[in-house]
């Protein structure tokens, strides 16, 4: 009986990858895409930037989720009652101070590359980077966590949109450009709205825990139509931006990516369940890497 319970118990690198929440990193990958092939599209492009800052931003999404998970179970958001996947530190899963530390690990990881970032394209770097660390930390840690006021959504659209793709930009030709700013909101979008999902799905327990989301803040039905008022503008945006002469026409195939929307939509608008709603979230983020890809790609084709 021992040696079944033995094997059918998670591994360390299984449990570390739920931690990871690896259904999120579209987040952190998508926006580096975006105004990396910006960039390149206006004659710049360097390797090892592109590396490091892509290293950097997935380090600091891994660093907010491990934060999250320590400070979500401190705070008794993650409940037994949950409907998305079981969280390490509130499950029992793994102890609460090596979540913690492996919080500070990835972190520690992302300063390292903002260093090198720092040191090749200027101070800006830093400061953008510092700033990133504060909003993974302070979004469920410190006294006030902002997440538990509702602003989860709009940090979200921020820094893994606006500053993420114009940083992104910024590393590689040592100045902001109109264009990158402007990209950077359709990418943010669809990140924030990875969130949403996520919020909608927990509105119970999260109320019940004082965890006082966007979600909880407006009710299910205006939380969904939210939902889709940001996938919707998402979608548009770049035929506005071609339209407005912003970005080449080609920039158009992003909309082949609008069939995956369907799916999170309905499931969103219909669903209360977990594991449909666990797969809507899955589904945005495939929905957000596709139209980055698509996006990065008619770009560099241009």
């Amino acid at each position: 009986m021992t040696g079944e319970a033995t094997r059918a118990a998670p591994s360390t690198a299984r449990l570390w990858l739920l931690a990871a929440r690896p259904r999120t990193l579209p987040a952190a990958v998508a926006p580096v895409l975006v105004g990396t092939a910006l960039a390149a599209r206006d004659g710049y492009f360097s390797l090892p930037r592109f590396l490091a800052a892509l290293s950097g931003s997935l380090l600091i999404q891994i660093g907010t989720n491990l934060a999250n998970d320590y400070s979500d179970a401190r705070r008794g958001a993650d409940r037994e009652d949950r409907l998305g996947p079981v969280r390490v530190t509130a499950g029992g899963l793994l102890p609460p101070r090596r979540v913690l530390t492996g919080a500070w690990v990835a972190f520690a990881a992302a300063v390292a590359c903002g260093l090198y970032l720092t040191a090749v394209a200027g101070i800006w770097v830093l400061v953008i980077g510092i700033a990133s660390i504060l909003a993974g930390v302070l979004y469920t840690g410190g006294p006030r966590p902002y997440g538990y006021a509702g602003l989860g959504e709009l940090f979200v659209f921020v820094f893994f949109g606006l500053v993420a793709v114009g940083g992104s930009y910024y590393v590689q030709v040592e100045r902001l450009d109109l264009a990158a700013v402007l990209l950077g909101v359709p990418v943010g979008l669809l990140a924030a709205a990875i969130l949403v999902v996520n919020n909608v799905r927990d509105m119970e327990t999260d109320r019940r825990a004082g965890k006082i989301t966007l979600a909880v803040r407006l009710g299910r039905q205006r939380a969904r139509r939210l939902y889709a008022t940001m996938i919707a503008l998402a979608l548009a945006l770049p035929v506005a931006y071609v339209a407005a002469g912003t970005v080449p026409a080609l920039a158009l195939v992003s909309l082949l990516a609008a069939p995956l929307a369907r799916r999170p939509l309905v499931a969103v608008f219909q669903a209360t369940d977990g594991p449909t709603l666990n797969e809507a979230l899955a589904a945005t983020g495939r929905l957000l890497a596709a139209h980055a890809t698509l996006l990065a790609a008619a770009l560099l084709l241009a």
